[in-house]
């Protein structure tokens, strides 16, 4: 077996969705890397995360709970509109924010939930999440609204979601070359995740929260500017070491993706393997606490199998929906 091939995160694929394509980077000499953070030292093998402080003066209460955001005066060529039309809109003050989550979150953790009901609380409820990611001073106010468990949620998601927006150096100009295409059935995606913790030892919570991460659990299509394909986002050379089948399968790719973090450390360093898969601690804090978010809360994983694509641009955060192509 090869030894494992760092990781450096190339363009991230812009980092969509706080973040969705990240990648299996390959090294090579003639073919610099854009880094989207300054490389660190590897962490040590303890799985803890650094915390994000969270600001303790609530933010002032408004008169309307529901956002009306003012478009840029001149979008970039290319750039829509936010909010999209039939895209949910975050709650403007603390109790409105409060409200979205409680009710989201009870259909999520409700088993009895339709599907099509589900992905819609699972968008509202990512959509208020990323409000308390893009405005910190928002987070106190609506941390004390929200009942002990789900404070613990959402507290955790942001945590999440900070650590990759802060690994964005700058909004993008114009919108991806990418396809946005309806993903696996939750049922059939968890399948792979447990056949691969079955043949390769590593826990699927964190196979589920890097196939998250990369590509919204497959969602996205295309090729990174840094040559990675895939849901998991790996690159040709990596693949050739570590694939087996076809690297656009879901679960071929998800199987890869066990037997690089096997070869990288896991599941005893989890820490250390996740940080092999992509060569940024900010990063692999975010994988970790998602991963831990599905292990104490089963039904988070289904939460988080109807998250959306976002990318961060300079109009805002572009939603971009089931159909999306550019290019």
């Amino acid at each position: 077996m090869l030894r494992p091939v760092l990781a450096v995160p190339a363009t991230c694929l812009g980092l969509v969705g706080l973040v969705a394509g990240c990648t299996v980077a390959e090294r090579s000499a003639d073919k610099p890397r854009q880094r989207a953070v300054t490389t660190q030292s590897p962490p040590s093998s303890a799985p803890s995360v650094t915390p994000i402080p969270t600001p303790t003066t609530p933010s002032p209460a408004v008169a309307t709970r529901t956002a009306e955001p003012t478009p840029p005066p001149n979008l970039p060529s290319g750039l829509p509109r936010v909010p999209r039309p039939g895209e949910p809109v975050a709650a403007a003050d603390a109790a409105g924010l409060a409200q979205q989550l409680h009710a989201a979150g009870r259909a999520i953790n409700d088993p009895a939930t339709p599907p099509g009901a589900l992905a819609r609380h699972s968008h509202v409820y990512q959509v208020a999440v990323r409000a308390l990611v893009n405005a910190p001073e928002r987070r106190a106010a609506t941390y004390r609204l929200l009942e002990p468990r789900l404070r613990a949620a959402v507290t955790g998601d942001v945590m999440a979601g900070a650590q990759l927006r802060a690994m964005i150096r700058r909004p993008k100009s114009s919108l991806p070359s990418w396809r946005i295409t309806a993903p696996a059935s939750a049922t059939e995606l968890l399948g792979y995740y447990r056949s691969a913790e079955r043949e390769f030892g590593v826990p699927w919570e964190y196979l589920a929260a890097i196939h998250l991460v990369e590509t919204r659990m497959g969602r996205i299509r295309g090729v990174s500017s840094a040559g990675a394909q895939g849901p998991m986002q790996f690159m040709p050379a990596t693949w050739r070491s570590y694939g087996d089948g076809d690297i656009d399968s879901n679960r071929d790719s998800i199987r890869a993706a066990a037997r690089y973090l096997r070869a990288s450390g896991a599941p005893a360093n989890i820490r250390k393997a996740v940080y092999a898969y992509n060569h940024a601690n900010r990063y692999v804090d975010a994988v970790l606490l998602y991963a831990e978010q599905m292990r104490e809360r089963p039904r988070a994983y289904y939460g988080y199998h109807g998250w959306q694509v976002y990318y961060v641009t300079t109009a805002g955060d572009v939603w971009l929906p089931q159909g999306f192509s550019n290019g």
